[in-house]
This record gives structure tokens, sequence and C-alpha cells, in this order.
């Protein structure tokens, strides 16, 4: 294919795919052109069925071959981004059509406005197939469980040049309401094509937009317009039911606000949420409690291997002054008998990780108990995954695996290969430097099955993942799901009275 040719199919997809109108061919056109230093068009035949990620190899290929960029994953990555913008909206325009799908319902507007971030490539929908999804039986329902492939790997290209680079501060960071349009750096990702939505959160001005790596279904960010850090308290309550009226479709969440139990922007206040039901909001309630002062708002104890308090009602004002009592009492709480600790030498351990959603005509807050503390023992956080249980993650538990979706390390994909062979074949597991971290675990799964072959390792080892996973997400509640754990946390509810 000529690089002309490229250049007409991927004007098909643009107008195909209702990036632009018609009538703004010849415009856009005209910028890739000149993003390819082309200064004439040849005719150039074309189907207008080509999948984009086959368009933009031979343009980026044409790239490469003739100087205009490096051939490696991030030069490609800003160089295709640079593309793609020349067949987008205006931001202005974007925001306007939401707005009016907004009219007919929130969900024809996300319907809209995810779909063109697919269809800009801003999600690269041909990286995220690659992920591995499956769903694993638990205690606690089924939970989903993900090795995500779709961000690229480390680009040593990339990496020497940023070593050379001045330090940066404008996008202050990658959450930033700046990063709207940016062209990004080799130490900063191309956001060209990036779109994002205006709304009102607690009478401010914050952006909704959608994850670049999706995790589930419309994975959507929800950030403050200032660059402010995190803060879980009696605000954040009300930011989240905002969001939630705003998208009543959706549920919305808060990574708590403390290092190892927070997520990995703590410098930039934003919630994450989407259109996806996960186990932790299927699972039941198993034990109600009371709250003196609060008979309108129903409270409980949910199942779940972590920590969690729901709280329910019409009003989500009630919801918030109980929340906020809760948050207060457990910033304040120490029991030794429990491990649990407010703080040490004047460092804060507690705080929790909310997650809001409307169910049927009422409001749902969802309270997990969170502490960052750590010991010798345990210097990664004692509420945190085990070292014996490294081999599959040892990542901090944010949000989204709180809720009972495990991000576990790309290298898995791989080594549950190698390991799935190795099974087979009764090679010795502890001799082979990559997987002898799981020797111990594989001599546990062969112990519980009767025969293990070709034809059923893949799905053994997907299901004890799962296992591992329930038994992680135990041990990062902050009160054991035994009698003694329950003891002790309705101690901590009785204190919130």
């Amino acid at each position: 294919m000529t690089i002309y040719s490229a250049i007409e199919e991927l004007l098909d997809y643009g107008e195909r795919r209702r990036l632009f109108e018609k009538e703004d061919r010849i415009y856009c056109r005209n910028l890739v052109l000149d993003v390819l230093q082309l200064d004439t068009m040849e005719d150039a035949e074309h189907t207008g069925k080509l999948e984009l990620q086959t368009i933009l190899g031979v343009i980026l290929d044409y790239a490469c071959q003739n100087g205009l960029i490096e051939d490696s994953v991030t030069y490609r990555d800003l160089f295709d981004t640079k593309i793609m913008n020349c067949l987008m909206p205006r931001p202005s325009e974007v925001i306007r059509k939401f707005k009016a799908y907004y009219k007919e319902s929130p969900e024809r507007a996300t319907d809209y406005y995810y779909d063109l971030s697919r269809a800009s490539d801003y999600i690269r929908t041909y990286r995220v197939k690659n992920d591995m999804k499956w769903l694993a039986e638990t205690p606690y329902g089924k939970m989903d469980i993900t090795i995500n492939l779709s961000k690229p790997e480390k680009d040593p290209k990339a990496i020497a040049a940023a070593a050379k680079m001045k330090a940066a501060s404008y996008p202050k960071c990658m959450l930033c309401k700046e990063n709207e349009g940016y062209a990004g750096r080799v130490n900063h990702p191309a956001r060209e094509n990036h779109r994002i939505i205006p709304i009102t959160v607690d009478s401010q001005e914050w952006f909704l937009q959608y994850s670049p790596y999706v995790y589930y279904n419309e994975h959507c960010i929800v950030f403050n317009g200032e660059h402010t850090p995190m803060k879980i308290d009696r605000s954040a309550f009300r930011k989240l039911f905002d969001i939630v009226k705003f998208l009543p479709h959706y549920f919305v969440g808060s990574n708590a606000d403390l290092p190892i139990v927070g997520g990995s922007i703590l410098s930039h206040e934003h919630f994450q949420g989407g259109h996806y039901e996960f186990a932790m909001a299927k699972a039941p309630v198993e034990e109600e409690v009371r709250f003196a002062g609060y008979d309108d708002v129903g409270a409980g104890i949910v199942k779940w291997p972590m920590t969690v308090i729901r709280l329910s009602s019409k009003n989500t004002d009630r919801i918030v002054d109980l929340a906020d009592k809760i948050l207060t009492a457990w910033r304040a709480y120490t029991d030794e008998e429990a491990f649990i600790f407010a703080e040490t030498d004047g460092v804060p351990h507690n705080t929790i990780t909310p997650i809001a959603r409307k169910r049927g005509e009422k409001f749902e807050l969802d309270l997990v108990l969170r502490n960052n503390i750590t010991t010798e023992q345990y210097p990664d956080g004692v509420y945190h995954p085990h070292p014996e249980y490294h081999h599959i993650k040892k990542e901090n538990i944010g949000l989204i695996e709180v809720m009972g979706l495990a991000v576990l390390p790309a290298r898995l994909k791989n080594e549950m290969e190698a390991l799935g062979n190795a099974i087979v074949n009764g090679d010795d597991i502890a001799a082979d430097e990559t997987l002898a971290k799981h020797a111990a675990w594989v001599e546990e799964i062969k112990s519980k099955y009767d025969n293990i072959d070709r034809r059923n390792v893949m799905d053994i080892l997907k299901k004890e993942i799962g296992i591992v996973y329930a038994a992680i997400l135990e041990q990062c509640g902050v009160f054991s799901r035994d009698e003694t754990g329950r003891k002790q946390l309705r101690r901590f509810l009785e204190s919130v009275q």
C-alpha cells in the first residue's frame, strides 16, 4: 500500500466513525499531508474497509523510513497521535454534542463520548483486546482477573532520551486538564486526540474523561480542574454523589489518600468510575448495623474479604453525615489487640476507600476501611499482599482491586504458559530461575487435583490465581473474617456511636 492509499484509507475510517463530516475531508487530508511533510497528493486506490491498526502501521512505517521519527514504540505512539488529531473535532464541538445527547439521556451522552474515545485511538482498542481476562469463582462471588498487556513495554530509546531532558512542569501530571491536545514528549504520553468533558462537582469545575487503559466497561476518570492533592473527607463523599447524580448509570469511587493503600497519583484529586458492576457491588450485607440517630440510613457489614460498611438511603445528605461520622472515628481509632493504630510518631495510618452508586430509588456508599501501617516483618504494609503471594502480585491494592478486579503484572502471561508446560511435563520448577518463585504454590496445586493434563492445566492455574487473589484481599482487610475479627469490628462500630 502506498502512503497516499493509506491516507485515503485513514480518511475513509475517520468519516466512517464520524470523527469528521464529509465536508471536512479535504481539510483533514491537508492536515495529514502537513504532518507527513508531503506537499502533494496522488490519486490512490482505497477500499474504505481497513482496520485503523493496519492503516496507522503503514503510515508509521513510512514515517520511520523517511526519517520523520525513530522506529520505537514511544516515538510511534507520539506520531500516530499527531496523525489522529488531524481527524478530530475541536473540544468545543465534543462538549456541544455531549450536552445535546445528555438532554436525551446520560447513557446516550456517555455512549457517544466513549465511542469517540475509542474511534480516535485515544483508547487503543487493538492493544486492550490483547489483555487476558477471566472470571474466577471465590467464596465472595465471581471476581474479575486481568493481566494487563495494553501499556507498551519500556522503550530503551525513550528512556535514554528522557534521561537527557530537562525537568518539565507542564502539564503538572497526566491528569491535569492541560493534557487536552498536548503533543507529548518521550517521558509524557501524547494527548492530541484527547477530549475532556467539563462537569460541576461540589460547585467546582471538574472534568470527565476515559482511561486509555480500560480495565472494565466505560472505565472513566473524573478529576479536579485544579492540581490539588487527594483527600478523603466529608466533601469527597459529597463529590461522589454529585457525580452519581450526573451519571446515575455509573458507579464512582475514590482511591484512599495515603501511600500504600492509595492510588498511583495522589498529587491530583480524582475518582474512577464506569458502567460496570463489580463483585463487591453484588456482595450482600451479611450483618445489619444500627447507628443512633440514623434510622433512615440502612447500614451493614458486607460479605467481602476486606472490611466494608455499606450505607443506603434515598437522602444522600444523610449518608454523607453518617459516612463523615464513621471516617472521623476511624481516623482516630486505635485497637492494639486488632493491630490497628491511628498513627505512629505522628504519621497517620487510617483512611477509607469510598465507592458510591445508585441502586433503584436509593443511593449506596461502600466504605472500605484501610490502614497502611508497616512493620519489620511486613515492610510493604501489614494490610497489603504478603510475601507468600508476591509471586502473583506484590503491588498496591487500589480502588479497582478493592472492588474485586485483579490487575496482575504482564509477566504472568508468559509465566503461566511456562508453568503449564512445566507441570504437564513434570519439570523441576524450583530449578527454573524465572519460575522458581511459583514452586511452593505449584506443589500445593498438585496436591489438590488428581489429574492435571494439557487440556485442563491452564483452567486450573486460572482458578488458583483467583483463589490467591481472594486471599490477598483478605490480607488487606483490617479486621479478619473470623469471629475474633468480627468482634473487633463491632467494637469499632460501637465506638462510632
